[in-house]
């Protein structure tokens, strides 16, 4: 743990990865953590990909491969760990990160780009043959179950996109839809792909009560959600497709969440905690696909770099400077500001005293953490320590300061 990495970013999928890119291309030194056996995220485990703007047909994993190795060229460094805590420095500046291992790393700022997983629904039957004939990635999987029966769980676009998919290798496909007949909840294109394809069928207003079977799945127990009536279907896998949960259970306490666990960021992908950013599906938004998980990784790379330099500017200047300094909170689009500016420039030239100005309209973090609410605000500081203070003052009051 001797090294301080300028941004250590946990998670390896598209938004990660493009954060890395970002963040390397900006000379930042730049650590990648990934908990998985792979990078890539929801999208390595993605069989076909027809909609990254410019690439009109390719794979998931394909295209995280090109996304990494970008990375890597620009000198991301990548190791695997799984992070299971966080803890922020007194000053707020160094992050420390500790994995399931018991490594630990160091960065000023950190990418939380930890994605979500597979919701699990708990259907009996469901745990006890996960590997055994349920499974949630049709990429991994699909070849396990060449010329065999297969029933479907869900009506989204994953749950139809990938049911399209493992028609190539499977001999039917059952789709067990909550709507009524006609109704997905898939894009219209992917609707028009699944009804068009002879292999797929459809069991409308239905739920899976059951996975049944041996050593291996050999049936389900669909349940018909207007009648009640439990109906028997024989299948040789079942594949679940019902949406994710965010992988955020390590993060409870430590930042923001959502009702649904998902990280609560704001125009510029941060947190509630200074320095700490998300990207990807893991943040709570409107819309999860590769192209936005992208470009969160792109937004919350560019707000690392300049959380970094104001945080670095702020202590050489302030906090660790020695004598006394003269810090104003300005906005260069407020009248305030620009009338006082000139007040404030004399005063502290007359009395060979140093000024550093912060524009909060760039940026409110320090801003945010000495309570400075906004408007024109002076903060005489000596040896790092605040000793007074003016907030929206005429050019009488600022003499206050001295």
């Amino acid at each position: 743990m001797t090294d301080i990495y300028d941004v250590l970013i946990i998670g390896g999928g598209p938004g990660g990865l493009t954060a890395g890119i970002y963040c390397a291309r900006g000379k930042m030194k730049t650590l990648m953590l990934e908990g998985a056996s792979r990078t890539g995220g929801q999208c390595a485990k993605t069989s076909e990909l027809e909609n990254w703007p410019g690439v009109m047909e390719s794979t998931g994993p394909a295209l995280m491969d090109t996304f990494q190795a970008h990375a890597e060229k620009f000198g991301v460094e990548i190791k695997r760990g799984e992070v299971t805590d966080i803890k922020v420095a007194d000053d707020g500046f160094i992050k420390t990160v500790t994995t399931k291992k018991g490594e630990t790393y160091q960065a000023k700022s950190l990418i939380l780009s930890t994605g979500a997983g597979p919701r699990i629904l708990n259907i009996p039957g469901e745990k006890e043959f996960t590997g055994k004939g349920v499974s949630y990635c049709a990429t991994c999987d699909a070849d396990f179950f060449e010329d065999l029966d297969i029933v479907v769980v869900g009506s989204g676009n994953t749950a139809v996109e990938e049911s399209v998919f493992l028609t190539k290798f499977v001999n039917s496909v059952k789709m067990v839809v909550l709507h009524d007949e006609g109704t997905l909840d898939a894009d219209r294109t992917a609707q028009e792909q699944a009804f068009a394809n002879d292999k797929i069928e459809f069991i409308w207003n239905s739920s899976v009560a059951e996975i049944c079977g041996d050593e291996l799945v050999g049936g389900v127990k669909v349940k018909n959600l207007k009648t009640g009536e439990i109906e028997e279907v024989e299948c040789d896998g079942v594949f679940m497709f019902v949406g994710t949960v965010p992988n955020t259970k390590f993060l409870e306490g430590f930042v923001e969440l959502s009702n649904g666990g998902y990280i609560t960021t704001g125009d510029m992908q941060e947190t509630n905690v200074p320095g700490v950013f998300a990207a990807g599906d893991v943040c709570d938004k409107f819309l999860r696909q590769v192209v936005t998980a992208a470009g969160d990784g792109a937004t919350a790379a560019v707000a690392s770099e300049r959380y970094i330099h104001e945080e670095e500017h702020w202590q050489h200047s302030v906090t660790k400077a020695e004598g006394d300094v003269l810090v104003v909170f300005w906005n260069p689009l407020e009248e305030m500001s620009i009338e006082m500016m000139p007040h404030l420039d004399k005063l502290a030239a007359d009395n060979s005293l140093k000024l550093v100005t912060m524009d909060t309209y760039k940026s409110s973090n320090i801003a945010d953490r000495y309570s400075v609410s906004g408007g024109f605000t002076v903060i005489h500081f000596r040896d790092g320590q605040e000793i007074k203070r003016v907030a929206s003052p005429t050019a009488d009051t600022l003499k206050e300061l001295l």
